[in-house]
């Protein structure tokens, strides 16, 4: 399952002999759900090349979502050694990981694995959420973690596993998030950043540590220890062993340095490291955040530890992204985007020939409950105004409006919580791709949409902490100006603005009045 991935690297830098100087790489390791991916960067922030290996997803049970971490680390072994033999006799100074969040691993006092790891998807902690909050009180743990309630920290699937599982809670000695799981595999060394640490839910954003009062909340309690060190992004935290080099193919003594969460790290990869411009990631879920140089606290978002080691990002979420419209395709279209590819370039080229308003269709995307602004873990997606003339066609373009309608939500929330004005998006993930996408958040949301040159923008984050850690730039900023570029920009359409001020209206209507009717409809469906 490992392919090596050239996009954006022009082939002839990958022929023998390319290049007829040495050069000074650093290399991003990005760990998300579904892949592992080892990039070399150069200084300029160019792609030099990259290696790559799938993840599968477990479903142990409805709503549950497991991997086991030594997939990770064998993938991680795989990306790394694909990518080797592109760049022999360049120098390695450093490596850097970015990971998913809201991922737990635990092992026993011999360091042996307990159970898989539980996914930043998994539900099954969805009923720990208020009795937790309610030990610690609500607006005390929004405080303290910058996190409104809500079952997405992994602090709820540690709170599940001590109810469901009291025998295996009670064998916990070293809770892991995935960074730290590499770090150990790579170093030796039990250690996490600040950045990967914080979207866990049990760490105080202030103070940057594991929150005590956090974990002593959970019903057998966890201490501190049991959590790994905690380092500031850019730090060196360990150093490749004999044993990690040979599996790797990574020379011997390379420093491992800090990196941060995913999200986080995607907006530093495109530069975003000042307010006024958030980044847009269209992947599995639809994550923006914005730049702040405190921790300031809203429902309107949540609170997450910078990767520049001195400021946080504002981050909204929505669950269902480019996960939905895979699920829809497959469960409506009789259509698999994994095994048929081009179904979605078909899906874009119909959906390009209706009319913004998808002939009277909209979708509200709350297919894994909401987020921001209405943490409502009961709440579920639904398709207004269905008749027998609408089409995949118009179900598709409906699908992409309703993920831009809730991005701009979003985004008024967020604007009037922190009175700071956001006017750029820049786009990541895989479905900055589709240009069409882009184009119909730029209409809906009113702001130019900009699509990064690079995909790969949390791999570059990851690039930009190794290069702080190497000694290459002495503060975050000055490296992620040097690092990143923007690419095309997508302005919204003038003509179509009062039509999508009348839709945005409508939408924003949606969801107050179904508000009531899910908690019945949650109850009808666990008896």
């Amino acid at each position: 399952m490992l392919a090596m991935d050239r996009e954006a690297v022009p082939d002839a830098e990958f022929s023998p002999g390319w290049r007829n100087l040495m050069q000074t790489l650093v290399i991003g390791i990005d760990l998300s759900t579904t892949t592992c991916k080892a990039i070399a960067w150069a200084a300029d922030g160019t792609l030099v090349a990259q290696g790559r290996a799938a993840l599968s997803l477990e479903r142990p049970g409805a709503n549950a979502y497991e991997q086991h971490p030594e997939q990770w680390w064998l993938a991680a072994q795989d990306a790394l050694k694909a990518l080797a033999p592109l760049i022999v006799g360049d120098v390695v100074v450093a490596l850097a990981i970015v990971n998913q969040r809201e991922t737990v691993v635990v092992t026993d006092t011999e360091d042996r694995l307990l159970r898989p790891a539980i996914l930043w998807l998994d539900e099954r902690r969805k009923d720990e959420v208020a009795t937790l909050a309610d030990k610690i009180g609500r607006e005390r743990l929004h405080a303290i973690t910058g996190k409104p309630l809500d079952w997405s920290p992994a602090i709820y699937s540690l709170a599940w596993m001590a109810r469901a599982e009291p025998d295996l809670f009670r064998r916990i000695r070293h809770v892991y998030d995935p960074h730290a799981w590499l770090v150990r595999k790579l170093t030796g060394e039990f250690a996490t950043s600040w950045a990967s640490a914080d979207p866990f839910g049990a760490f105080d954003i202030t103070r940057h540590c594991w929150a005590d009062e956090v974990l002593q909340a959970l019903p057998l309690a966890l201490n501190a220890p049991c959590f790994p060190p905690a380092s500031a992004p850019g730090s060196v935290i360990g150093r490749i062993t004999q044993r990690a080099a040979e599996l790797t193919g990574l020379p011997v003594g390379i420093p491992v340095v800090a990196g941060g969460g995913d999200g986080q790290a995607g907006g530093l990869g495109v530069g975003v490291v000042s307010a006024g411009t958030a980044y847009l990631n269209l992947g599995t879920a639809i994550v923006s955040g914005v730049y702040a140089s405190g921790p300031r606290v809203s429902h309107a978002f949540r609170t997450m530890c910078a990767v520049d080691r001195q400021g946080y990002v504002l981050e909204t979420s929505l669950r269902s992204g480019t996960l939905l419209i895979n699920s829809l395709v497959r469960q409506f279209f009789a259509m698999d985007p994994v095994t048929q590819p081009g179904c979605l370039i078909r899906l874009e080229a119909e959906a390009s020939s209706v009319a913004p308003g998808s002939a009277g269709l909209i979708l509200l995307p709350y297919w894994n409950g909401v987020m921001n602004p209405y943490w409502d873990q009961d709440a579920r997606g639904c398709v207004l105004g269905l008749s027998p003339d609408h089409g995949r066609a118009e179900i598709y373009r409906a699908l992409l409006e309703g993920i831009a309608l809730e991005q701009a939500l979003a985004t008024r929330q967020m604007v009037e919580a922190t009175g700071e004005p956001v006017n750029t998006f820049i786009a990541i993930g895989g479905g900055a791709s589709s240009r069409l996408w882009c184009q119909i958040i730029a209409d809906i949301t009113d702001r130019p949409v900009v699509r990064a040159i690079t995909q790969e923008a949390s791999s570059l984050g990851a690039g930009i902490a190794a290069a702080v850690g190497a000694g290459w730039y002495t503060e975050f900023a000055s490296a992620a100006r040097a690092m990143t570029q923007r690419g095309e920009t997508l302005l919204p359409d003038p003509d179509q603005r009062e039509f999508h001020r009348e839709l945005f209206e409508l939408y924003v209507d949606l969801y107050p009045r179904l508000r009531d009717l899910y908690p019945r409809l949650a109850r009808l469906n666990r008896r």
